[in-house]
C-alpha cells in the first residue's frame, strides 16, 4: 500500500498493486503501438486508438483512484466521482467488502481500498492485528479481515481512523456542525473516456 504523510498536502493512500497494474497496461499498449509501427509503418499509429484505450483505462482504474487526507474532509476520489467527507460528518468505518465512510446522510465506498480475498485475509499475522485505533476492535477484541493492516482496506482505514482520532482527542472536529458531504464527478476522466471510446469504435468500424 502506498501513502505519503508528513509532508505538504494531503496524505494519499494507493494500494501498492495499481501501479502494477498500471504498469502492465502500458506495456501491453507499448508492446502494441510498436508491433503496429514495425508492421504498418509510422502511419499505423492512427489505427492505435484501442491501444492507447488499453492504457488509459489502467491508469484510470488503477492508478487515478486514491483515499486522501486532508485537515478538512477525507476525499475517495473514485473513477467515476469524488466525495468529499468531512471529519464531523463521520460515525463510522466500516470494511466488510472495502473502505466505506459512513455519514448521517449515507455511506461512500472507496474504490482503492477494496476489502482482501482468502490470500489477503491468511497472509495476516499477529503484528497486523496489533496497536489499531480503538474503532477497529469488535466484540470481545475482533478483528474484522478487512481492518487487517496488510490489506488495502485495513491499511486505508488505519489511516482514517488514526487521524480521526487525533482530531476528536485534540478537539478539531465540531460534531455539532458536520459540514456537508459533496460528491462530483471527475469531468476531465469521463471525458476523455468518451473521447477514446468514440475513436477506438471509428478504427475498428474503419478496418473491418
Amino acid at each position: 500500500m502506498e501513502s505519503s504523510q508528513g509532508a505538504p498536502g494531503p496524505t494519499v493512500f494507493k494500494p501498492r498493486t495499481s501501479i502494477w497494474f498500471t504498469a502492465v497496461a502500458v506495456l501491453v499498449t507499448g508492446g502494441g503501438l510498436m508491433s503496429v509501427v514495425l508492421s504498418e509503418g509510422p502511419s499505423g499509429l492512427l489505427t492505435g486508438w484501442p491501444l492507447v484505450g488499453v492504457a488509459y483505462l489502467g491508469w484510470w482504474l488503477f492508478w487515478y483512484p486514491a483515499v486522501l487526507l486532508t485537515p478538512e474532509s477525507v476525499i475517495l476520489r473514485n473513477p467515476v466521482s469524488t466525495v468529499h467527507v468531512p471529519w464531523a460528518s463521520l460515525i463510522d468505518i466500516d470494511t466488510r467488502y472495502a473502505l466505506k465512510l459512513v455519514t448521517p446522510g449515507g455511506s461512500y465506498t472507496a474504490w482503492a481500498a477494496p476489502a482482501p480475498g482468502v490470500w489477503g485475509t491468511h497472509a495476516g499475522r499477529p503484528e497486523h492485528l496489533t496497536d489499531l485505533p480503538s474503532t477497529s476492535y469488535g466484540v470481545g477484541g475482533s478483528v474484522r479481515p478487512g481492518d487487517l493492516r496488510n490489506t488495502d482496506s485495513g491499511s486505508a482505514a488505519y489511516l482514517v481512523r488514526s487521524r480521526w482520532q487525533e482530531l476528536v482527542e485534540r478537539g478539531a472536529v465540531d460534531v455539532d456542525a458536520p459540514g456537508r458531504v459533496r460528491r462530483r464527478p471527475n469531468v476531465a476522466p469521463l471525458v476523455a473516456a468518451v473521447v477514446l471510446v468514440a475513436a477506438s469504435i471509428v478504427t475498428l468500424a474503419g478496418s473491418a
